[in-house]
């Protein structure tokens, strides 16, 4: 049971119809398989709201099947049939990384995680965040990628210090629902993000203030003040007005990779999150519209020859005060929204 008003869950229900009709291009041909659990009202929500969208699908409670009936339940699916997690903490399969196994499958899969990690009203923000809007996740999603693909170096203002790119950047990668030039079909939801990095690391110096940060249990961190970190030559040397517990993430990527490397620049675009409306799941506030970094060697999307990739333990996600986000000196981020030309996108709308 769930104590979400009534528009509450007619608005899960359509977000995630949507969801289904345009981002993941589900029709009635395919099988559906949605595993759930009972163990948060957030989870209680949104397997309703799947119910209501896929009347034909089968549904699993986790915690009452078992692993094994899970598994046959995978087992029974075929290539391109849809698998949907909704998960108060993680399921948890022995080494079975569940995603990853569906994907190599052909399955299209819909992932929703750690939702215990979002009460009350987080879970309105939450279940926001699902609403897909083509137009605006394409449309954007695909300006900010061919911006950034072609810019020389850019610069995030965060209120007073800048943070300056001097080197062109890494390849786009999009996470906006258009799977059409991929292999796998959906991921975690919510959606948003266009990320990438420098291709030059040690071309990234300047000044930043971070509002939010990843601690050491994935959940997100708010000082009472913003942090200004120093970045010089891509690492980060110093943290002014910072806290214990932001000394002590820094602490123990230094310890584990011996200095903090900044590498991801992450354009998020998700607009039911912003520096005031948080979640506490750091996974999920990632797609926050606005500006983050992520702190340490590991990138599983870039490799760069300083890197070996067993040495690489730390991606931790910290999150900008964005006032202006500049590429090649054009403003293309400004009172909370990106302002790029979607006109010409070639992303389609579904």
């Amino acid at each position: 049971m769930t104590s979400f008003p009534p528009a509450v869950l007619d608005a899960a229900a359509r977000n995630v119809a949507d969801l289904l009709a345009h981002a993941i291009e589900y029709t009635s041909a395919q099988a559906a398989l949605v595993v759930f659990d009972r163990r948060s009202e957030l989870n209680a929500a949104l397997t309703q709201a799947y119910r209501r969208a896929l009347p034909d699908a089968t549904f699993i409670d986790f915690d009452s099947a078992g692993p094994d009936d899970v598994l046959a339940a995978f087992d029974r699916l075929s290539a391109g049939d849809l698998t949907v997690l909704i998960q108060t903490t993680s399921f948890r399969l022995n080494d079975y990384r569940i995603r990853m196994e569906l994907f190599k499958r052909g399955l299209k899969v819909i992932e929703h995680m750690h939702l215990s990690r979002m009460p009350g009203e987080q879970g309105l923000h939450y279940i926001d965040a699902l609403a897909y809007d083509p137009a605006y996740f394409r449309g954007v999603g695909h300006a900010l990628k061919r911006r950034i693909d072609a810019a020389s170096g850019g610069m995030v203002d965060s209120g007073g210090e800048q943070l300056v790119f001097a080197s062109p950047f890494e390849e786009a990668k999009l996470n906006i629902g258009d799977y059409s030039a991929m292999k796998n079909v959906g991921g975690l939801f919510p959606i948003g993000e266009v990320f990438t990095e420098a291709r030059d690391l040690e071309a990234v110096n300047g000044r930043v203030r971070v509002f939010v940060f990843g601690d050491t249990s994935f959940r997100v961190n708010r000082p009472a003040t913003p942090i200004t970190m120093i970045v010089e030559k891509g690492r980060v040397t110093g943290a002014e007005n910072s806290t214990p517990e932001f000394d002590a993430m820094l602490e123990i990527i230094r310890a584990h990779e011996g200095e903090v490397w900044v590498r991801e620049l992450g354009f998020g675009m998700n607009r039911a999150f912003s520096f005031t409306r948080t979640v506490d799941d750091i996974g999920t506030y990632e797609r926050m519209c606005g500006i983050h970094l992520s702190l340490g060697a590991k990138h599983g999307q870039y490799q760069k020859p300083q890197f070996k990739r067993k040495d690489a333990r730390y991606h931790v996600d910290v999150f900008a005060v964005t006032e202006g986000v500049y590429l090649d000196g054009e403003r293309i981020y400004a009172d909370g929204a990106w302002i790029v030309d979607s006109a010409a996108s070639d992303g389609g709308t579904g």
